[in-house]
């Protein structure tokens, strides 16, 4: 991955936000810079270029910082960002940003102190790049959903959705197939929810055993090489009763009035109103009860947001989620989740599950 185009483009940031060098304490953020996989990190991003810029580790990942951030001069020191922060006068840098969505209030005074001069709030820069993904990206989070994809057709291939099985059996099940098939773990706990559960939507699998005719959401997704799935898909065992076909069906029109409204340019907001006007004009709008998705990448949860609430539009590049969802507590609920990539002509779906509804 290009890791110095990255920090390039940081840089044509940092005179709009009034700051000559930004100092980058969140470790997704340090990661997507520099591809460092380390627990203890720091960078600080200079504006006059690499050779100013400085990354900091300690002892214990000497050798790693060698082999992943061999184009930065590195600082070893268990101090990790204070002693950046004291390279201040020594690099020039006269307004010194700080991620002030990251850094606590007391470690902004230990930073403030070995700079000897004021920090200035830069949050969101990072962020900001790794909303669009680029090349290396894409293909990653694709290896990572053709993971996902493999792992529950595993599963529905062994007979591992069956009454009498636990749900949390069952999700421990699907994990080990991710894992089988490359991935390093989860992206998340899964969410493995069995007739009535399958109505919360963030239930955690319990010892509840499956039974015939239960609606089984399966929500779900593998970590590779530090990018994140994600996919929803909700079967019944056995034969489907009407009202599970019936709301099954209005979760798919609305997931597919989400994915058509995936162009460039739309504002987030009327992504997400797109695929919430099907579940309101059935009048089920109060069981619609979260966004309609977000981006993923490094974490599972990034910008941008595809919520009523959400600002910005969606651009070319950026990866995100598809996923409307209706409850019916005490009854059973529906959810049916894309990982998909907004493209210029129409987007490029990473999850390839079929979204019929699958009696097994």
């Amino acid at each position: 991955m290009s890791f110095p185009a990255r920090r390039s483009a940081l840089r044509a940031l940092l005179p709009g936000a009034g700051v000559d060098a930004l100092l980058v304490t969140d470790l997704v953020n340090v990661r997507y810079l520099t591809g460092f996989t380390g627990s203890n990190a720091s960078l600080l991003v200079h504006a006059g270029g690499d050779g100013a810029s400085r990354f900091c580790t300690d002892g214990r990942y000497r050798t790693q910082a060698a082999a992943e951030v061999p184009d930065l001069e590195t600082v070893i020191d268990r101090s990790g960002a204070q002693a950046l922060a004291a390279l201040v006068a020594t690099l020039r840098i006269e307004r010194l940003g700080f991620e002030s969505d990251a850094v606590t209030v007391d470690a902004h005074d230990v930073l403030a102190e070995a700079a000897g001069v004021p920090l200035h709030r830069a949050p969101g820069l990072v962020q900001r790049l790794r909303a669009v993904k680029d090349a290396d990206e894409v293909e990653a989070l694709r290896r990572a959903c053709a993971v996902g994809d493999a792992a529950l057709a595993g599963l529905l291939d062994a007979g591992g959705l069956a009454p009498g099985r636990t749900e949390r059996e069952v999700a421990l099940d699907l994990e080990d197939r991710m894992r089988a098939h490359g991935a390093s773990g989860p992206a998340f706990e899964t969410i493995l929810a069995a007739g009535a559960h399958s109505a919360v939507p963030h239930h955690r699998p319990t010892g509840s055993e499956l039974r015939a005719g239960d609606l089984v959401k399966i929500d779900f997704g593998a970590l590779v090489d530090g990018y994140h799935s994600d996919m929803t898909r909700t079967l019944v065992l056995g034969r489907a009763a009407a009202w599970q076909r019936e709301l099954y069906a209005l979760v798919a029109e609305a997931q597919a009035a989400g994915r058509a409204a995936l162009v460039p340019g739309t504002a987030v907001a009327h992504v997400d109103a797109a695929a919430r006007g099907v579940v309101e004009r059935a009048g089920r709008g109060e069981e619609f009860v979260h966004g309609l998705g977000h981006g993923v990448g490094l974490q599972i949860h990034e910008a941008p947001s595809l919520a009523a609430a959400g600002t910005g539009a969606v651009e070319a590049g950026m990866v995100v989620t598809v996923e409307p969802g209706v409850y019916l507590p005490g009854r059973g609920g529906v959810r049916i989740e894309d990982t998909l990539v907004v493209r210029d002509g129409g987007p490029e779906l990473l999850t390839h599950t079929t979204r019929e509804l699958l009696e097994v």
